[in-house]
C-alpha cells in the first residue's frame, strides 16, 4: 500500500497550485471536521488522498457522536487506532490467504512427486 500524504505544509508564501519535484506533487485542501488542512500530494494520488479524508471525516465524526470521547486530540486518535486495526486485521487475513495458497502449492507438488514416485516403483 501507498502511502497517500506526505503531510508536508508548503511554505506561507508558496503557490497553492503545484510544486516541481521529480514527481508533480500538489497542495490540496482537505476537510476533516469542519477544518480545512493543506496536505501536498503526488498529482496522481489525489482521489485516494480525498477518499482518505473522506473516511476519516467520517470515522471521528462517528466517535464525536458517541459522546464516549471528547476532545479534537482524543477523536483524531481514536479512529487512527479503529483504522489502523482494521487495517491490520485485512493485512493478516490477506497474507493468511497467501500462506494458505502457498500450503496447498506445496502439498499438491508432494502430492505429485509421491504419486510419481509410486508409479516407478511399479
Amino acid at each position: 500500500m501507498k502511502e497517500l500524504s506526505r503531510g508536508v505544509v508548503p511554505p506561507k508564501n508558496s503557490k497553492q497550485e503545484s510544486l516541481s519535484v521529480s514527481n508533480e506533487i500538489s497542495t490540496m485542501n482537505v476537510k476533516i471536521l469542519g477544518k480545512d488542512f493543506q496536505v501536498s500530494c503526488p498529482a496522481d494520488e489525489q482521489d485516494e488522498l480525498t477518499k482518505a479524508a473522506e473516511q476519516l471525516d467520517m470515522r471521528m465524526r462517528e466517535i464525536r457522536e458517541s459522546g464516549k470521547v471528547i476532545g479534537l486530540e482524543r477523536i483524531a486518535i481514536m479512529a487512527g487506532l479503529n483504522i489502523t486495526n482494521e487495517f491490520l486485521q485485512a493485512k493478516d487475513q490477506v497474507e493468511g490467504k497467501e500462506t494458505s495458497n502457498l500450503l496447498k502449492k506445496i502439498n499438491r507438488k508432494l502430492d505429485n512427486a509421491l504419486q510419481s514416485a509410486k508409479q516407478m516403483e511399479i
